[in-house]
């Protein structure tokens, strides 16, 4: 730390990384007194409520080699009712005359005035692209505003949380983040595509996470990241039509192959020459997930969703029944891109896969009474009745219902098994597993260092629990969906003061885990950096109001959710580059009783994009009884 007339500057000299070429700084437009970069300094015998630096100047030390922190000193003399208006400007630039130029600009108060406009313009554009009105105020308070910003500001650009500081791009993490944007902006879905797409080897394996800054990345034998990317690529392409995002042509990654004895290495991965187009990027992530074990179920490799799984299948031969599932509906949805892209092969290889697959997902993976979740090396079996621990896991039950490869009976009979051993009415939480590991043999993998009931030992894992809700809808499982949902929601966790001291954490944004076990039952994990934000909000527009946008057309189906029995949705879907003219608006609509609507077909209406050959989108209502006849 240094300072330059009234600048500080910070820069970072160690000698390996990539972030020493950025300045960071910090200025005013009123004098810094003085500073220090040392924490002890700064606090002395004090603490954060009242530190020493209150009563004594700080030592203008930069604190280089010691516990570091940037602590800065005003002085200021405000006479009875005098209100005085200061900027403090934080920011980060490639060299001293940039730092220079950006302070000065700030320095005034009407440049700051013009960018918090700008900031507030956009995130109302970004977290208000869909309004609702519910008679459930949790709802909308989350969805109107809470869940985007969550997701966008925490997953998408801090890419790091209060309990979680990372700042790292996980290859199946910000992938999911952007699953719930095409509703807002799908631009930033396709960019997260092609962006992903590039930190992918040839082999068809992935980063699965990395550092922009430093071309740093983390090989691993997960064995689900990879098939994010066909899974997103289809989403996406449903909804927008774009095909033409299979043809971008985006490098891969180069580096060392793991080694027989290594399960993951972290290490530079530089861009290679060989490009190639984004669908045969998914064709390789396909192709690489097609390892099959001796029940015909997919191999796990060193975990699956549930990193902490991390030593069911490290020696080759463990298997994830909900990878098996998961494998079935990427294949399911990839197979109409397939015949898109007249890839014949492809078409009957992963036709043939799909059919064998779901045999074994019902004859091997079924467990009686639910799914199994896992095989491990071993011959041991996750996720079955005869298990002392872990008797029974969420995901392979809700997976079941959300590829449809579940036997039709099966299905019904594995989400009931859910009801009656995962959701906790009285702690209003619904666990990943149980019953958690602590004492039994199985040795699974780092989940068993957590105390049970906590995080995925057990605990409600909040993105885990979404796709429970999500599998109630689709079976029309309406009332428990509706029960479930609110459980879900934080806000519930907080309405009264007794409530608000058990839970503990913020009631305004999703936490990706709740307590389940003893005294500390019902508590919130950690906030803010966590996937279940985007799937909670993909869950309610999708599942619990049912819009859906397919193939070009938007429509209202299955919205029948009992607690949610008057709706008013207004959206705004912007084609393009955002200009009034492409913007197609579905003025609100008051929509009485949902159920009766759907079922008699009254509220279908379809959003037609607009074709090659047309400038104009149309908004066209089919059987419109309503409030009134809309067309625009």
């Amino acid at each position: 730390v240094k300072k330059i007339d009234n600048i500080l500057q910070i820069e970072n000299k160690m000698a390996e990384e990539n972030f020493k070429n950025k300045i960071m700084y910090i200025t005013s437009n009123i004098n810094i007194e003085t500073f220090t970069g040392e924490k002890e300094n700064f606090f002395g015998e004090g603490d954060v409520l009242s530190p020493d630096s209150l009563y004594t100047e700080l030592n203008n030390e930069s604190g280089f080699g010691k516990n570091s922190c940037i602590g800065i000193e005003f002085k200021l003399r405000l006479e009875k009712l005098e209100d005085k208006r200061f900027n403090i400007i934080i920011g980060q630039s490639s060299n001293e005359a940039e730092m220079i130029s950006m302070s000065k600009k700030y320095y005034l108060q009407e440049n700051v005035k013009i960018e918090k406009n700008k900031v507030k313009s956009k995130w109302d554009i970004l977290s208000n692209t869909i309004k609702i009105k519910t008679p459930s105020e949790p709802i909308n308070l989350l969805m109107n505003g809470w869940l985007p910003y969550q997701t966008i500001s925490s997953r998408l650009y801090a890419k790091t949380g209060y309990y979680q500081s990372g700042g790292a791009y996980g290859f199946r993490d910000q992938l999911q983040d952007t699953l719930a944007f095409k509703f807002v902006k799908p631009d930033i879905l396709k960019r997260q595509i092609l962006k992903h797409s590039m930190h992918q080897f040839i082999e068809g394996d992935v980063e699965h996470w990395w550092h922009d800054e430093t071309s740093r990345g983390i090989r691993t034998l997960f064995s689900d990241d990879f098939l994010w990317l066909p899974y997103v690529t289809a989403d996406y392409i449903n909804y927008t039509l774009d095909y033409s995002i299979l043809d971008e042509k985006t490098s891969y990654r180069e580096g060392k192959k793991l080694e027989s004895n290594e399960i993951e290495k972290y290490d530079i991965h530089k861009e290679s020459n060989v490009k190639e187009s984004l669908y045969n990027h998914c064709i390789r992530a396909i192709e690489n997930g097609l390892k099959f074990g001796e029940n015909g179920i997919p191999l796990i490799g060193a975990g699956d969703w549930n990193d902490s799984f991390s030593n069911v299948g490290i020696k080759g031969k463990g298997e994830s029944i909900w990878l098996g599932f998961f494998i079935y509906d990427v294949l399911k949805n990839f197979i109409p891109i397939c015949k898109y892209k007249e890839d014949e092969d492809k078409v009957i290889k992963y036709t043939e896969i799909m059919e064998k697959l779901k045999k074994n997902l019902n004859n091997n993976g079924w467990d009686g009474r639910w799914y199994k979740r896992a095989f491990m090396d071993n011959g041991e079996t996750l996720g079955s009745l005869q298990n002392e621990e872990c008797r029974i896991d969420s995901i392979s039950q809700s997976w079941s219902v959300i590829s449809g490869a579940g036997d039709n009976d099966k299905k019904y009979i594995a989400m009931e098994s859910l009801e009656n051993h995962l959701i906790d009415n009285e702690t209003a939480i619904i666990k990943l597993l149980d019953p958690p590991f602590e004492r039994s043999k199985l040795e699974p993998g780092y989940i068993k260092s957590y105390i049970p009931g906590t995080r995925e030992n057990g605990g409600q894992y909040t993105h885990g629990a979404i796709w429970t809700i999500i599998a109630m809808a689709i079976l029309n499982l309406d009332e428990k969906a509706s029960e479930c949902f609110r459980m879900v929601n934080p806000i519930e966790h907080s309405r009264t003061k007794e409530a608000a001291n058990n839970y503990k954490v913020e009631p305004y944004v999703m936490a990706a885990d709740v307590y389940a076990k003893s005294n500390m039952a019902g508590r919130g994990g950690w906030t803010w950096y966590t996937g279940s934000s985007s799937w909670y909000y993909k869950a309610i527009i999708e599942y619990i109001l049912g819009l859906k946008i397919k193939d070009g057309y938007i429509y209202i189906e299955g919205a029948d959710i009992k607690h949610l029995k008057e709706i008013y949705v207004e959206a705004n879907f912007t084609e393009g580059n955002g200009d009034d003219e492409d913007s197609v608006i579905i003025p609100g609509w008051m929509i009485p009783d949902i159920k009766k609507a759907v079922m008699d077909n009254e509220l279908s209406f379809m959003l037609k994009r607009p074709s090659d050959d047309s400038n104009n989108s149309t908004l066209a209502s089919v059987k419109p009884h309503g409030p009134q006849d809309q067309e625009a």
